[in-house]
């Protein structure tokens, strides 16, 4: 009887442990994550990059002094254009000529001039000589002897003034053909062949050349972001009129003072635009992506699991899974950054997403 109720005993306890036993499975699934399976698929870190952007909307600009108006510094008839609206021009290319008649005229008569001069002065040459020769015998008087030296001083002095005097009328004929000062695309045209042009205090205007390479981008970035953006980082940006082409660029500056619009703080970040530029023209509107930070990339989002403040993967080892604690950095979609507990050659297990959506229902 004794034994019976010793063995009654025993099976009681046997079922209250059993008991006990389910009841804490229960309690703990919602707080961890199960096991994953020996069978489950694994994945090594794999080292690529993300990067962190800051997006921001810009306008293509002109630089500073890259718009250039190129005039006449004669006044004249334009004997010749060479340009209209949306050519482009090298710099030295012919853009326009103005009548060189006068010019010539000018520098034909300069020249006849210079000869008579020279002749003068070879004249006065001679005469200084004859009269040294005199002089030295006593034949002249001495005052004579120096007004004729004097007289090839000044003759020397008119036939170098009349040379300058021809120089000068060079320099205007060269100033007939009117070349570009740089290279770029001309922009407007102010004169048409035939017409005549007046430079007398200020040089009319022909043609108004931009530069190339003469645009940049302005985003403007909210304060919210301004701090994370310096000069170098890269930038991408797009246009409404190429909405499928990447342009690239390159911080160049960041304003110091903000700019205020309607109660919204922005700063003027400028972009120097690396490639194809010369499909840009200002003041198109530009959706642009500023890469602020780079990050290396080890692992699928989906292989990190967390329990609490603590963050771990799982690793297969020929014992079975073992769980490992890891820091983790930037995510970024699908990866994110592994910054301490895993190395290269880890197999780290991938948690199914129907078991991680489990274990999420049940805490």
């Amino acid at each position: 009887m004794k034994r019976n109720v010793a063995r009654s005993r025993i099976a009681v306890l046997v079922l209250l442990l059993a008991g006990g036993g389910a009841a804490g499975f229960y309690l703990l699934r919602g707080s961890i994550t199960p096991l994953p399976s020996a069978a489950a698929q694994s994945v090594r870190p794999e080292q690529r990059k993300i990067s962190n952007t800051v997006n921001a909307s810009g306008t293509v600009r002109l630089r500073v002094g890259s718009e250039v108006r190129v005039g006449s510094q004669l006044s004249g008839i334009v004997k010749k254009l060479n340009v209209t609206i949306g050519s482009h021009v090298n710099v030295g290319e012919l853009i326009a000529e103005t009548d060189d008649a006068p010019i010539q005229a000018r520098l034909a008569q300069a020249e006849a001039q210079a000869q008579l001069d020279r002749a003068t002065m070879e004249r006065a040459s001679v005469d200084a000589q004859r009269a040294q020769r005199l002089g030295s015998q006593g034949l002249i008087p001495v005052q004579q002897q120096q007004d004729l030296e004097l007289a090839l001083e000044e003759a020397k002095a008119k036939y170098e003034k009349s040379l300058r005097d021809r120089d000068l009328v060079k320099v205007d004929l060269r100033y007939v053909e009117i070349r570009a000062p740089i290279s770029g695309t001309v922009a407007s045209v102010s004169t048409q062949e035939g017409e005549t042009v007046a430079a007398s205090f200020t040089a009319p205007t022909f043609v108004t050349i931009i530069g190339d390479n003469s645009l940049q981008l302005v985003a403007m970035v909210d304060e919210t972001d301004i701090a994370n953006v310096k000069r170098g980082n890269p930038v991408r940006f797009t246009v409404d009129s190429y909405p499928s082409q990447d342009f690239p660029g390159i911080v160049e500056s960041v304003a110091p003072k903000a700019t205020i619009v309607s109660g919204v703080v922005n700063y003027e970040v400028t972009i120097d635009i690396k490639k194809n530029a010369r499909l840009l023209k200002p003041d198109m509107t530009a959706n642009v992506s500023i890469e602020t930070a780079q990050h290396e990339v080890l692992l699928p989002s989906r292989a990190v699991q967390h329990d609490g403040e603590q963050t771990f993967v799982y690793i297969s080892t020929p014992g079975g899974p073992q769980r490992r604690q890891v820091v983790i950095g930037a995510q970024n979609g699908e990866s994110v950054e592994i910054k301490k507990g895993v190395s290269r050659g880890d197999d780290v297990l991938l948690i199914p997403s129907e078991t991680r959506s489990l274990a999420k229902s049940a805490g």
